[in-house]
């Protein structure tokens, strides 16, 4: 099993594509796991050569005691990059992923060609709503957010169209380490990224899905006007928009990884 030690933990993570080509590392939302990009295989390793990693927390990867941060989680990517001898590279993330690449983006420009944030916010919520969501893991587990979760990731009419992509995810939501998944809460919790926008000089992407409750095209619009370099896209789905409009997603990430 391929793994990365970190100073505390260690890291899972997979190689998709041909040798030799860019790499272009995916990083998963919160509650998932690498899976979430099957869909982008096929398309994205014409052009690249695929990093998936299951965040700290996730899949395969460590469960260290919470709370996570963002800066936390986007070292866990410098630690990766780091130990595969990975100067620079292009990432895309979706939610939770997608606020590590702005981070990302913030603190370590360098190491990046380009950004791509999809379903994401420079603030998301209020610590009110996080801390009901972790008491209601702590007390009852994973199947007590999971149904109310999907049906925030995805339209109704996906929803009830793809009944055995949502089991699938239903299913990967539910096994979630429930200790990640707090600990994972808490780093978006606490993440307000507001007042760092500007710092991103590199090209970033930006991803809103139309029927997206929890990161609205609001506020995608939002970041794509504070960071200097960037385009922004709305797709027709809602938060996990890359397995809900694949085909669009895919070919609007490359058109603009490739530019």
């Amino acid at each position: 099993m391929p793994t990365v030690k970190l100073p505390d933990a260690e890291l899972y993570y997979e190689f998709s594509g041909p040798e030799g080509a860019p790499i272009l590392v995916l990083s998963n939302s919160l509650g998932t796991n690498l899976h979430i990009w099957d869909g982008q295989i096929a398309d994205f390793t014409k052009h690249f050569r695929l990093l998936r990693y299951d965040t700290r927390g996730h899949g395969k990867s460590s469960v260290t005691p919470g709370p996570y941060s963002l800066a936390q989680l986007s070292n866990d990517v410098l630690h990766l990059l780091d130990a595969l001898q990975l100067s620079q590279v292009y990432f895309c993330g979706v939610s939770m992923g997608g606020m590590t690449a702005m981070f990302l983006g913030i603190h370590s420009p360098s190491r990046f060609n380009k950004i791509v944030a999809c379903s994401a916010a420079a603030k998301i919520g209020t610590p009110e709503s996080w801390n009901a969501r972790i008491d209601a893991v702590k007390k009852d587990g994973m199947k007590a957010v999971a149904s109310a979760v999907i049906e925030r990731w995805f339209t109704l009419t996906f929803r009830t169209t793809h009944p055995a992509e949502m089991a699938r995810m239903q299913a990967i939501l539910e096994n979630a380490n429930p200790d990640g998944y707090i600990a994972n809460c808490a780093a978006v919790r606490d993440m307000d990224l507001r007042d760092s926008l500007t710092a991103i000089n590199i090209p970033a992407l930006i991803i809103s899905g139309t029927y997206d409750p929890g990161t609205t095209p609001a506020d995608g619009r939002y970041l794509a006007e504070h960071i200097p370099v960037s385009r922004f896209f709305e797709i027709a789905a809602s938060h996990i928009s890359n397995i809900e409009a694949q085909i669009v997603f895919n070919r609007e990430v490359l058109s603009f990884l490739l530019a």
